[in-house]
């Protein structure tokens, strides 16, 4: 009878033994054997989880990006590491191979990867909105609601009016996740650390505060792109507001006209009445009318002097200007390029 008792004490635990070791055995090929789909074209990708996600929000994005090859292993290792409990927001890199765990790890640490956030040739608050919701997490509106908020911009001296121009166009690493405050915040430290003392210097001898700097070096870009003109544009510039002559730039008038495409003014158009209006008011415009690039901030500061005061497209056509400081050839020169586009039968 004791024989039998313990036979049957020695098949139940082996039998529980067994179980267990098969138990294990599926729990480790869960967690540690690789569980990512196989690609032809890639081995890494990326995946984004939105701030607030569930965790059948994350398996419903690992389904449509087809991460995983067996979803149910996942979700078993997932409440193992009770990652529900633990979900983190952000763009995170998948590799091919990855296991469970390494997946589950990464997720619930918020080891995410920047996104390479790139701006450039930005009018408007609105297109710059545009262009940083399609690169990051926050909408339109949750960046424009702060570009307006006077409150809010105090803390960086700014207001509605100057908030753009503390955007410096490049290349940034940032989360996807960032929100509108610390995006702002963060580009504020990028403008911190492009206006160095040196360049500061520089802005007090023209002088322009760096604000208007940027201002001005908005209107040069409209003028002309090419670089190799822009410090010349720059120095008529600023010849004009030390003797208080109104900057008469087209490019704001096309601005408070609405119409970048807009080839050539009308005399209706310079009577367009709007504080962008530089034909009718003396001074800069109350924006930039444009974020301009570093390298034209640093053409206005390091501006070429001269005494020129008009400026007139070559009759060329290409691209650049005649200078003068005298009125009458500067008639002269505007004759000259009326005459090529007729010439040419261009309508301007």
């Amino acid at each position: 009878m004791m024989n039998k008792r313990i036979k049957i004490l020695i098949f139940a635990g082996g039998t529980l033994f067994l179980m267990g070791a098969v138990v294990a055995c599926l729990l480790y090929w869960a967690a540690f054997s690789n569980n990512m789909q196989r690609e032809t074209k890639e081995s890494v990708r990326h995946i984004y989880i939105p701030t607030g996600a569930s965790c059948d929000d994350v398996l419903e994005i690992l389904e449509e990006n087809k991460v995983l090859k067996n979803k149910k292993s996942f979700e078993w290792i997932a409440k193992i590491k009770q990652y529900p409990s633990r979900i983190r927001s952000g763009r995170y890199r998948i590799d091919r191979p990855m296991s469970n765990n390494n997946l589950v790890n990464r997720l619930r640490s918020g080891s995410q990867e920047a996104v390479d956030f790139t701006f450039n040739n930005i009018r408007t608050k609105e297109q710059f909105a545009k262009r940083v919701a399609d690169q990051l997490e926050m909408t339109p509106v949750d960046l424009l609601d702060l570009l307006n908020d006077n409150d809010f911009l105090a803390a960086y001296n700014l207001n509605s009016e100057t908030a753009l121009t503390i955007f410096v166009p490049n290349t940034y690493k940032i989360w996807w996740n960032t929100s509108a405050e610390d995006f702002v915040k963060k580009m504020y430290r990028e403008y911190e650390k492009f206006w160095t003392e040196e360049r500061k210097a520089k802005a007090a001898q023209i002088p322009l505060s760096p604000t208007e700097v940027v201002i001005l070096a908005a209107v040069v870009e409209e003028e002309n792109h090419r670089r190799d003109e822009q410090a010349r544009i720059a120095g008529l510039y600023i010849n004009r507001l030390r003797i208080g002559m109104p900057l008469q730039a087209c490019p704001t008038v096309k601005f408070a006209l609405n119409d970048f495409a807009k080839q050539s003014l009308s005399y209706s158009d310079l009577e367009v009445n709007s504080p962008y209006n530089t034909y009718k008011i003396a001074g800069l415009p109350p924006t930039p009318i444009r974020i301009p690039s570093p390298s034209c901030v640093d053409e206005v500061l390091n501006y070429e002097k001269h005494n020129y005061l008009y400026m007139c497209a070559k009759e060329d056509f290409s691209g650049y200007h005649n200078f003068t400081a005298n009125y009458s050839q500067h008639l002269s020169n505007a004759a000259k390029y009326h005459n090529a586009l007729n010439h040419n039968k261009i309508k301007k």
